[in-house]
């Protein structure tokens, strides 16, 4: 415990450190600037001149640093879920263009810069003096506009580099997963597997960001259900469950059973069964689990097994599973807003609220149609 306590106050040392040093090194320059405009005639003049040569200065060094910290595509590693990765996305290859043309300008600017290293004071004297009125002019400004250029380049260089290497990688590895699971839930649409896809379409905007996350992780559920892999993650082991659904000689009496077992893993596999094969669904068990739910991932994955659902129920079911759903929707401590289970729920709401659940008759007509019909037939005997 006395270890853990000593990390945590090690990093966040670290954390201050770092903070102080991003913000130390920029305010230097900022200060040295003003006091030097304030010794100018005209110090409102030298100040913005100076704040716009900074700027300019940062800007084309964070350029540089940008082109000098663009990472390299890895490939040949595979992609989550089996949906390929890294160097390959199905019909799809990651563009390394930008790469490319940030590695080919790299090795120009650094063989024209070594070439011209010996005349670099006489380069920088003659960019102060040309930069000296901006400043304001007078004695001391063509140095201190190098100078002022120098270190602002350097601050954006480094600046822009550390954040190509700290940012960039992330974002474009989460955007290349985001495209495999994309274009695996294609796939899976294309096989007839809805529930499938839909999951995978989930997660890919979550890696994107444009939905969050509200499921949790059932750490235990590799042990409680029937995988190869008892080292796959939660979503794997619900996948693998889902696509042996319909090679199952599990009954839907046996899978209501294997659901009232009452262990959140067993429950799990029941919901993931429904998922692959709506024969075996249970509307009682698939609103248990969304009513009354043991996680927010068994929750999601009821709401996924009602997706699978809907096209099969009467018009009284689909009233219940439409009314259990707003419920959670609306209740304070139901379904997060914005969350994956709110995005499930709301496609829930909008296929379920269409003329196909209005009452029929014995006609096989709904009831609102033959009312305006018996409607239109009075009016016109009266006429």
């Amino acid at each position: 415990m006395a270890t853990t306590g000593r990390a945590g106050g090690a990093a966040a040392l670290v954390r201050a450190v770092q903070r102080m040093a991003a913000g130390t090194l920029p305010g230097a320059g900022l200060l040295g600037l003003v006091l030097f405009s304030l010794g100018r005639p005209h110090p409102w003049q030298a100040l913005g001149g100076g704040l716009v040569v900074a700027c300019a200065a940062t800007l084309v060094g964070g350029a540089l640093g940008f082109l000098f910290g663009v990472p390299r595509v890895r490939g040949g590693s595979g992609g989550q879920d089996g949906t390929g990765g890294g160097g390959s996305h199905g019909s799809y290859a990651p563009n390394t263009n930008l790469e490319q043309v940030s590695d080919w300008l790299t090795k120009v600017l650094l063989g024209v810069g070594l070439t011209q290293l010996g005349s670099l004071g006489e380069r920088l004297d003659q960019l102060g003096g040309t930069l000296a009125p901006a400043l304001g002019g007078g004695p001391g400004t063509a140095p201190f506009a190098a100078a002022l250029v120098l270190y602002f380049l350097l601050l954006g260089f480094l600046s822009g580099w550390l954040l190509t290497r700290l940012a960039l990688p992330r974002v474009l590895s989460d955007a290349d997963q985001a495209l495999d699971l994309f274009l695996a839930g294609q796939d899976r649409d294309r096989k007839g597997d809805k529930v499938g896809a839909d999951d995978l379409r989930m997660r890919a905007m979550q890696h994107l960001g444009l939905i969050g996350t509200s499921t949790g992780k059932a750490d235990d559920l590799p042990g409680s259900m029937p995988t190869a892999d008892r080292t796959a993650g939660p979503e794997r082991v619900v996948a693998e469950v889902r696509s042996a659904a319909r090679r199952s000689a599990l009954t839907a009496a046996q899978v209501r059973e294997l659901f009232a077992d009452g262990s959140e893993g067993r429950r799990i596999q029941a919901l993931a069964l429904m998922q692959g094969d709506p024969a075996l669904a249970d509307l009682a068990s698939v609103l248990e689990a969304i009513e009354h739910p043991r996680s927010g991932f068994e929750q999601y994955h009821a709401l996924l097994a009602a997706r699978g659902l809907m096209s099969r129920l009467p018009a009284d079911e689909a009233r219940r599973l439409r009314d259990a759903v707003a419920g959670r929707l609306m209740a304070p401590d139901g379904i997060p807003f914005g969350s994956d289970r709110s995005w499930l729920a709301e496609k829930i709401l909008s296929g379920l609220d269409t003329p196909a659940f209005l009452p029929q008759q014995q006609g096989g007509e709904p009831a609102q149609k033959r009312e305006q019909e018996q409607e239109q037939t009075a009016s016109g005997d009266r006429a």
